[in-house]
């Protein structure tokens, strides 16, 4: 894996621990937030690793 895989991998590891605080606070503006945000980044990862 090479480092800016390892990077965006290392970001959606953060955004998955801030979802699940998130979900843990009963924040629902946050998770919805949180969410919005990995969808975003979610077609950069894929390429990353293929």
């Amino acid at each position: 894996m090479n480092l800016s895989a390892r990077k965006a991998s290392l970001q959606v590891d953060d955004y998955l621990d801030l979802l699940n605080l998130a979900t843990h606070l009963g924040d629902v503006k946050w998770q919805k937030e949180i969410i919005r945000k990995l969808e975003h980044m979610q077609p950069t990862v894929t390429e990353m690793n293929s």
